[in-house]
């Protein structure tokens, strides 16, 4: 490979639920290396999920190494790198040996519900929704270092006597990239966290108190572009500073170019993420959605409006993995197109409970409408169609909530590709579907906030001029079609909330 030693080469390290990748990106937007690997998943019990920390760190090493060896980059030609994350999941380490003194809980596990369901029964949810924009949810973090005090109260004490330090997954990876020197998150992942106070955008010590979490273990807020650190010699030599990060679903919002008021991104991986951004002013949702930051740039922060859907990748590969019916994600949608329509079978992912605008933790996945006469291919289109009529749910609270239209959805993420889900997407919410060129868009997001921090971009508009339009959806379902299909997607949505209630009765 040619490299053009003039240019400048940010690394964005992607660090998801399921794998870590690294990809290389030039001043242009252009893919010059990337490398990903998988890591192992822990289900220790149902709807619990687990994952091992330095697994995660060993592997996002290796391919961070990797991605440089295809590039044949000298790493003195690296100007940048920056982090992009899975979100809330929440890690505890020894400070002194740098090793994790507990599984890390991901953002998916569901064990901490009892103590979300304390909150509100206590009276709390009022005082956590106004400061953090957020819901008490086990998806945030701040119940799961809770759980893990209360599980083993040693730790706790080993907490506050500063021998122990918390952080979601970047606050991790920064501290092994620059070994040990940095215990920083950025403020998108601390508005995740259900700890930071969303106008002081500071560790809040009344939630503090609420979940019993002592400050001392917790990382140093900082913005989501500039530079925190220098990568450790050990690691790679030339001391590359880490300049950008931000939690996924942020920085796919920033590499989708979505700098403007009002304009949204739903990124289509393990599960559904959609935003909007709203500027520098902060929209309360009445309709279960989040308040979030968007990302910081020096002294200004920019915020969101968030609607998480739990479960949508996962669903196929639910289809691969537990019932054999596929073996590869894409025969999802080639078994999908053999049918011209579901056969009356509506399928909800509730694997692990439902998000927004919902928020109901115990949901459980539901499949209705059976006859004798479905079949496999019925099924695999109704999971399909169960991703887009989820992302429909977050995208009409949107709409109300902000009182604008939506012009276009960008999208990203695995599913993405699949023309079949993007039609659907388009149809059911009756807006255009923009799929970009540059698929990568969650790590050029993260390439974006690192280059601006070191002036490979001069700022957010000349960056988002990289983005370019590889394919637009357009609505061609007729109205009373789509209407019928919401009306037996709500009956199915009821009674996945309603069985699970009986049970729980």
């Amino acid at each position: 490979m040619t490299i053009d030693s003039s240019n400048k080469y940010i690394v964005a390290l992607d660090q998801g639920t399921t794998s870590c990748r690294a990809v290389i990106f030039s001043s242009m937007g252009e893919v010059i290396a990337s490398a990903q690997k998988s890591f192992k998943q822990y289900y220790p019990q149902p709807g619990w999920v687990e994952h091992d920390a330095e697994d995660i760190w060993h592997t996002q090493l290796e391919v961070l190494l990797e991605a440089v060896d295809k590039s044949e980059l000298d790493p003195l030609k690296i100007a940048a790198i920056g982090i992009t994350n899975q979100r809330e999941t929440a890690v505890l380490w020894d400070r002194r040996s740098g090793r994790p003194v507990a599984p890390a809980i991901v953002w998916q596990c569901r064990r901490t519900a009892d103590l979300c369901k304390r909150l509100i029964d206590n009276g709390q949810e009022t005082i956590i929704r106004e400061k953090t924009g957020l819901v008490p949810d086990a998806y945030f973090s701040a119940t799961k270092w809770q759980w893990l005090f209360e599980q083993d109260p040693q730790l706790r004490i080993r907490a506050e006597q500063g021998e122990l330090l918390a952080g979601t997954i970047d606050s991790w990876l920064v501290w092994k990239l620059t070994a040990g020197k940095r215990h920083v998150t950025d403020v998108s992942n601390a508005s995740r966290t259900m700890l930071m106070n969303l106008e002081t955008r500071q560790w809040d010590s009344e939630l503090l108190e609420i979940f019993d979490i002592p400050a001392a273990v917790l990382p140093e807020i900082v913005p989501s572009s500039g530079v925190v650190g220098n990568v450790d010699e050990s690691v790679l030599p030339g001391g590359i500073p880490i300049a950008g990060i931000a939690g996924d679903q942020q920085a796919a919002l920033f590499g989708q170019g979505c700098h403007k008021e009002g304009m949204v991104k739903n990124t289509y991986g393990t599960g559904c993420f959609l935003l909007m951004q709203t500027g520098q002013r902060l929209i309360r949702s009445d309709r279960g959605l989040l308040t979030t930051v968007a990302w910081g740039i020096g002294d200004e922060v920019w915020y969101a409006l968030e609607g998480s859907v739990f479960n949508a990748g996962s669903a196929i590969q639910w289809l691969r993995d537990e019932l054999g019916i596929i073996r590869r994600s894409f025969e999802c949608d080639q078994l999908a197109s053999r049918v011209d329509d579901t056969g009356g079978v509506c399928f909800v992912p509730a694997f692990t409970g439902l998000g927004a605008p919902w928020w109901d933790m115990q949901a459980r996945g539901t499949v209705t409408g059976l006859t004798r006469g479905s079949s496999r291919e019925h099924l695999a289109r109704a999971v399909l169609e169960s991703i887009a009529l989820q992302s429909n749910d977050v995208l009409q609270c949107m709409i109300n909530d902000s009182a604008c239209e939506i012009p276009v959805v960008r999208v990203d993420g695995g599913a993405s590709v699949s023309d079949l889900l993007m039609q659907m997407q388009a149809d059911f919410s009756r807006v255009p579907v923009d799929r970009p060129e540059i698929t990568e868009t969650t790590a050029l997001g993260a390439a974006g906030l690192a280059g601006i921090a070191v002036s490979v971009w001069q700022n957010a508009e000349q960056f988002a001029e990289i983005r370019r339009s590889n394919k637009t959806f357009s609505p061609e379902m007729s109205e009373e079609h789509v209407n019928i299909k919401i009306k037996y997607w709500q009956a199915a949505v009821s009674s996945a909330r309603y069985n699970a209630g009986q049970l729980e009765k």
